[in-house]
């Protein structure tokens, strides 16, 4: 299992590409600005062509995205090639190339006015070949002083009985801008160079419980599965130092820490960019649906209010890294059992027999007498859900994702943090399959099929499935 593994709660990497992205926009924005004041303003040549600079520049900023894209297909937001200059400084020069011809495309066939005289691309395409380099090497320069500030920088806890163990503490001491630092080792005595010996932990569970990490690198590709799951389990990145057999045959995966070639392997896609594009999707959607779903909310908080007692409830569910979170509900209980455990619902009611059926039903039961006719209903059709959108929009929960754990679920539950990786959500692809006509083992599968294969045209598939398993009511009770 070669792989790279973010599930840290911190991702200053990613932080520091957005801040290469914005810089990029703004040298684009210059660029261009520049460009036309020069030809407008300090080329001495007589021009035939109205002069609005603020226009110009409008217009350009609105195609940006079109520069940006290329520069993203180029591969100048991976690590691998924004840490060589040479390669980043190349790249640059070609994704602008690329990019002043895509715009001048553009200009062609909408028959605009971007290029009123050719030397404008020309002066523009130096112009931010130049801008982007200075600005990137500024995002460096800042980003090198606040890791020698030890802010933003990426916690190791390095595992192993190998010379690559020593090679990299080393390394990495002596290269304080690297964005890592090593915060703790699991090795013998003899790997351990003197100054490292007081991070020395004995184990590496031990060193998981002060929760002073961010990822875990081995060194030697020994109980690999051990120390993987003990990333996973504490929500940590998994970084492996491969032997030259396995580095040959994964020259597409490799990166480099200090001077240690590192594989990578994803426990899921959900981070970095892609992170930012579900919650960006999670807020566009789920404020749109809230908003059209607000007159019906509100039909039913008034239904609730004739049926006595608080018409929504909060009940903590577990969400991303174990966080607890307060997922709202439309009330579907009779007023008399609110806030009463089952055992107690149903030992109120006389028939504390239902409640081992409850339990072995996988906590449901078909003719539940704590639900109230509204509550059925509710239920029946899923609209005792709507309150969520609330929670998708704050950002409690996904719009899509594996069902909120229940505390009491955790303790059983084997696979629990690989579902603890990603934000639970408002519907999943286990409501989809079946809902509750499937079992609790089966649910949770499926969960970790979402977490380990998502996309974003996953997640539009599943709220398609979503609105056909409301309205057929399939699997509800």
């Amino acid at each position: 299992m070669v792989e790279y593994i973010i599930l840290m709660k911190r991702e200053p990497v990613f932080l520091f590409k957005t801040a290469l992205c914005v810089g990029d926009v703004l040298a684009i924005s210059l660029a261009f600005g520049l460009a036309y004041f020069l030809r407008t303003h300090v080329d001495p040549r007589p021009f035939y062509f109205n002069s609005a600079t603020i226009e110009f520049v409008k217009s350009i900023v609105v195609l940006i995205p079109i520069w940006i894209l290329v520069f993203f297909i180029s591969g100048l937001y991976q690590e691998s090639i924004y840490m060589h200059r040479p390669k980043e400084y190349g790249r640059l020069l070609i994704a602008s190339g690329i990019g002043i011809m895509a715009l001048i495309t553009y200009d062609f066939f909408t028959d605009g006015n971007l290029f009123p005289v050719r030397i404008i691309a020309i002066f523009a395409f130096a112009l931010c070949w130049l801008a982007s380099i200075f600005l990137r090497e500024v995002a460096k320069f800042v980003r090198k002083i606040l890791c020698i500030n030890n802010i933003g920088v990426l916690r190791l806890l390095v595992v192993g009985n190998s010379e690559q163990t020593a090679t990299l503490i080393k390394n990495l001491r002596s290269n304080l801008a690297s964005g890592y630092k090593v915060a703790g080792v699991v090795a013998k005595a003899q790997y351990l160079p003197d100054f490292a010996k007081p991070l020395h932990y004995k184990t590496v569970g031990e060193a998981c419980k002060d929760g002073r990490f961010d990822i875990i690198v081995q060194t030697e590709d020994h109980n690999t599965e051990v120390i993987y799951s003990h990333a996973v389990n504490h929500h940590l990145g998994y970084m492996l130092i491969p032997n030259q057999e396995v580095l040959m045959s994964h020259l597409g995966d490799i990166d480099i820490i200090g001077t240690q070639p590192v594989i990578h392997v994803p426990v899921t896609p959900i981070t970095g960019h892609a992170r930012f594009v579900k919650r960006l999707f999670d807020i566009i959607a789920g404020g749109v649906l809230l908003v059209l779903a607000s007159p019906l909310m509100l039909i039913i908080l008034v239904l609730e209010m004739f049926n006595g007692g608080k018409p929504v409830y909060a009940t903590k569910r577990l969400s991303r890294f174990n966080k607890k979170v307060k997922i709202y509900k439309f009330r579907s209980h009779k007023k008399e059992f609110n806030g009463l455990m089952p055992e107690q619902a149903f030992a109120k009611i006389g028939r504390p027999e239902l409640t081992k059926e409850y339990r072995q039903n996988g906590d449901q039961l078909d003719d539940d007498p704590r639900i109230s006719k509204l509550g059925k209903f509710l239920r029946a059709t899923s609209l005792d859900e709507l309150p969520q959108l609330w929670n998708v929009v704050r950002g409690d929960i996904s719009l899509v994702g594996p069902r909120a754990l229940v505390p009491g679920e955790l303790a059983k539950y084997p696979n629990k943090n690989l579902i603890l990786s990603t934000k639970s959500g408002l519907t999943g692809l286990a409501q989809v399959s079946g809902r509750r006509d499937i079992s609790f083992e089966e649910r949770r599968l499926l969960d970790i099929y979402y977490v380990q294969n998502w996309s974003l045209l996953l997640d539009i598939q599943i709220l398609f499935r979503t609105v056909a398993t409301v309205l057929f009511r399939r699997g509800a009770k």
